[in-house]
């Protein structure tokens, strides 16, 4: 059936199909982890999803309104949060489900092109930045809020300070490696876990003067 063919609910909303909504987000990421964001066209997704360029205009007004979608739609945004117990066990599977995500080489190269476009976009930038960086900083921030509890970190940690060591060493860190080509991390997760701890211990908020 084609696109002028489907059938329309009253008010002459489009109807939106699940699968082709579903076939026009796979093949934007694909378009985009080959080609990146910049030489990615609405002609080129159509084709790879095999629908008409209507089908994504019934969804989306422009190539920015679909990608700012579908990032925010990721599935980046539920990071798990650890919950073992100790401080030590939530920073080791913090860092594990990290090195997980960088496993996956075509989402690495899709956040590094996202990334890189998002300095020049600053749209982009605010849908990229909230999708990726926002929730693995709530999930941090759960984590050290239960280590205060527990009395593992100090009460006076300055969480903003210590949230930038935790995701930067343990998201930060290993995308900035894959993206200069290096696959394996030179160093042990044990360690990084090691090097983290000792950084939020230190994350003392500051004396007033």
């Amino acid at each position: 059936m084609t696109d002028s063919n489907r059938s329309r609910p009253v008010a002459g909303a489009a109807l939106l199909r699940g699968h082709v909504t579903d076939a026009i987000t796979a093949a934007a990421w694909d378009e985009i982890a080959e080609s990146g964001y910049s030489r990615m066209s609405m002609e080129a997704v159509a084709r790879r999803a095999g629908v008409g360029k209507a089908a994504i205009y019934r969804r989306w007004a422009s190539k920015q309104a679909m990608i700012e979608q579908i990032v925010a739609d990721l599935a980046w945004n539920a990071v798990p949060v650890p919950d073992t117990g100790s401080l030590r066990g939530d920073v080791a599977r913090y860092v594990a489900d990290a090195t997980d995500a960088r496993n996956d080489e075509r989402m690495t190269r899709i956040v590094a092109d996202l990334g890189a476009e998002a300095t020049r976009n600053p749209r982009l930038a605010q849908a990229f930045y909230s999708a990726l960086r926002q929730p693995r900083r709530d999930a941090g921030a759960a984590m050290l809020r239960r280590a205060i509890e527990r009395g593992e970190l100090p009460a006076d940690l300055d969480t903003d300070l210590a949230l930038d060591c935790l995701v930067g060493l343990a998201h930060a860190r290993p995308q900035t490696l894959s993206v200069a080509g290096d696959l394996v991390d030179p160093y042990p997760q044990q360690r990084l876990v090691d090097v983290i701890l000792t950084a939020l211990t230190a994350c003392r908020a500051a004396l007033e003067p």
